[in-house]
């Protein structure tokens, strides 16, 4: 509500309150001010003047009338209620967000409107020999009104922004599920939604895998590298998704992102594979959890492929395991940690017994002694290399879970 008295003038002499009386005299004025005022903000804003032509124009007249005769109403009533005018102020703000506009036009109409009304002020206080105090007093009230439109005005326009931006981060995270949901659901289905949200659809993405509770800062500049990332944070398992590859440029991006949270980089993949890549993410974060893979702030399926591949799925391991190393069933459990981890030792060095015995901290000829076990144990499964392959990828699975372990035995 305007003030019934102005405030201090630059100078710091406080100005007197408008008389009552003075809204009787500019009152007349007003068919032809609102008349005038239209004019020169159409002229100086032509999207306004296009605006008057079309179906709202009647809305934004009788805006704009409301606006110019509430503020007399308020010289005359200081304690009248502005309920029209507030909601009409809103309703201008939030038609210029509808319109994708700034509030910079409708802030300078509101001006460009008050100087107007200034002008028509001096010619009517001229005319009735009004007093300089009572005239500078009228500019310092209208003003005064002014920022309080613009204020009202603001409150509509960030209310709609608001609204847009939360419908827009639906759309956005609904895209994020469709990708990563992948086949059956139709690319067009994709397409279309990602044209609603203006996410260009590429045809390479790069997943990351977050843990939870994630935080996203975005208080530095270079963030908004990340303004096109598609994110969920509020997943219980929480995610983003990035176009394209993953380069030098997006990395200090997600790590100035990600100041206290942790994340594993997907592999960048055909759209189409993106859930299969985050997958892969989420399962470094586990493998992490469980020591196999050194933790770090930002960690990449890249650099932990034979991991992932090796204990993909640890049941099947223990099903190869129990049928790879079954000619060493009915041993002590010393006995046979032993002759497999030489034999494990043998199969990643081919080294000699001097070599081997060196890396496992033994005898040359405890290492011909054990080698002798195998062969007989094993046979022809140490020479044929489908056998021995499997055998080795059991044994090097097994050494990644006893790591996770901190040496205890698990499975086979």
């Amino acid at each position: 509500m305007p003030r019934s008295t102005t405030q201090p003038s630059d100078a710091g002499e406080p100005l007197g309150p408008l008389p009552q009386e003075f809204a009787a005299i500019i009152r007349p004025e007003l068919p032809s001010l609102i008349q005038e005022i239209g004019i020169e903000v159409t002229r100086a804003y032509p999207e306004y003047a296009r605006l008057l032509k079309g179906p709202y124009g009647q809305a934004i007249r009788l805006g704009l009338e409301e606006h110019i005769s509430a503020f007399v109403d308020q010289v005359a009533s200081p304690a009248a209620p502005t309920t029209l005018r507030d909601e009409m102020c809103r309703r201008f703000g939030r038609f210029e967000a509808y319109e994708g506009r700034s509030l910079e036009n409708l802030q300078g109409a509101y001006r460009l409107g008050a100087r107007v009304a200034l002008r028509r002020a001096k010619k009517v206080g001229r005319r009735y020999n009004l007093s300089p105090s009572l005239m500078l007093s009228f500019a310092d009230a209208l003003f005064a009104y002014i920022d309080e439109l613009e204020a009202l005005s603001r409150e509509g326009y960030l209310q709609v922004r608001a609204e847009s931006a939360e419908q827009s981060e639906g759309l956005r995270r609904r895209l994020l599920h469709l990708v990563l949901a992948g086949p059956p659901v139709p690319r067009t289905a994709i397409a279309e939604l990602a044209e609603q949200t203006g996410w260009p659809l590429p045809d390479r993405v790069t997943p990351v895998a977050l843990r939870s509770p994630a935080r996203l800062s975005r208080s530095g500049t270079d963030n908004d590298v990340l303004a096109d990332a598609l994110v969920d944070l509020n997943d219980p398992q929480p995610h983003l998704l990035l176009p394209g590859p993953f380069d030098d440029a997006r990395r200090r991006v997600l790590e100035a992102a990600l100041p206290t949270t942790r994340a594993a980089v997907g592999l960048t993949v055909p759209t189409a594979s993106a859930a299969d890549s985050l997958r892969w993410a989420r399962r470094v974060l586990e493998l992490i959890d469980a020591g196999v893979i050194e933790d770090a702030p930002l960690s990449f399926c890249a650099d932990h492929l034979i991991t992932l591949w090796l204990l993909a799925d640890p049941a099947l391991v223990d099903q190869l395991a129990e049928r790879e190393l079954a000619p060493l069933a009915g041993l002590t459990p010393t006995r046979r940690d032993r002759l497999v981890e030489t034999l494990r030792t043998w199969l990643d060095t081919r080294g000699t017994a001097a070599q081997m015995g060196a890396l496992l901290g033994v005898h040359p000829q405890t290492v011909r002694y054990r080698m002798r076990n195998l062969d007989a144990r094993f046979g022809g499964q140490l020479t044929d290399p489908r056998s021995r392959f499997a055998t080795e990828a059991v044994l090097r699975a097994l050494h990644l879970r006893t790591a996770r372990t901190g040496g205890r035995r698990t499975g086979g």
